[in-house]
């Protein structure tokens, strides 16, 4: 059982970080730097808990910033809760105003990333992740025994779970939730799901100011992330590290000049036919 235990904590965190840090602050949003082995470990670790292809992740992120609660955001709540939590999934093909091209050309410029992305079929990239954590788990049974895989499954179903209950409940400004920011979609942090999701649902903020690698903002704001963060920065493994030059004070006014900020800003669009 400690075993059990052990393996399950190393790796939920390692799951959770890896799309907290590798697939969202880092790939979709490029709000650090960090070395080329550090990202790796931790896109690996999403995509170990079902994550699916980092291109397919980060096309689809940056639409939801950039058309947040409209009809052509990929996972609104406005269009059911159910189709918030998982009725956008298992598409065969992206929707045709959104190409991997375009949102998230510089995430396939890695031949990794292009590899996983199956060429922009979905449904092979789908296959590929799935055997891929299959064959996962089965090195790990072989390796360490049935408990450390059992736990590492575990983990990852888990963790699996924490981005879409994000699309869900951080967007349902009536029923969860309190927003430091009045911004023109429905996002609102909550903050009893930050622990679980090492601080990914603090989202008004994050809403706020996409390009800040810090989602907690205010001192109670619990962001395990951002502590990581500037942790691995103490020994040279991440830098510029994006956070807002602002102090949060209970008379902040958000002004034009705040958004000006590199942590208020996305990435950039490709400029390309498709």
């Amino acid at each position: 059982m400690e075993a059990f235990l052990i393996a399950f904590v190393l790796f939920y965190f390692w799951h959770n970080l890896g799309t907290s840090i590798g697939y969202h602050r880092l790939l979709t949003h490029r709000s650090l730097i960090a070395l080329k082995p550090v990202e790796y470990f931790f896109v690996i670790g999403g995509y170990l808990c079902l994550e699916g292809s980092p291109v397919w992740w980060v096309t689809m992120h940056r639409a939801h910033h950039r058309y947040a609660d409209t009809d052509l955001d990929p996972h609104t709540p406005r269009k059911g809760v159910k189709f918030a939590y998982n009725g956008w999934l298992g598409k065969r093909d992206y929707p045709p105003h959104l190409s991997p091209e375009r949102q998230a050309n510089d995430v396939l410029k890695d031949p990794l990333y292009k590899y996983l992305e199956q060429d922009g079929h979905l449904r092979n990239a789908s296959k590929l992740c799935a055997y891929t954590n299959i064959g996962f788990r089965v090195l790990l049974w072989v390796a360490f025994g049935w408990q450390v895989a059992l736990a590492s499954v575990l983990a990852a179903l888990i963790a699996h779970q924490m981005p879409l209950i994000i699309n869900t409940v951080c967007h349902l400004p009536k029923r969860f939730g309190y927003r430091n920011f009045e911004t023109k979609d429905d996002s609102v942090n909550v903050g009893w799901l930050s622990i679980a999701t090492v601080g990914e649902s603090w989202h008004n903020n994050h809403h706020t100011f996409p390009g800040s690698a810090r989602f907690g903002l205010k001192k109670y704001e619990f962001d395990m992330t951002w502590m990581t963060l500037k942790l691995l920065s103490v020994f040279g493994l991440v830098k510029r590290l994006h956070e807002p030059k602002i102090k949060f004070t209970d008379d902040f006014v958000l002004r034009p000049e705040h958004l000006l900020d590199p942590s208020a800003m996305m990435p950039q669009e490709e400029t390309v036919s498709v």
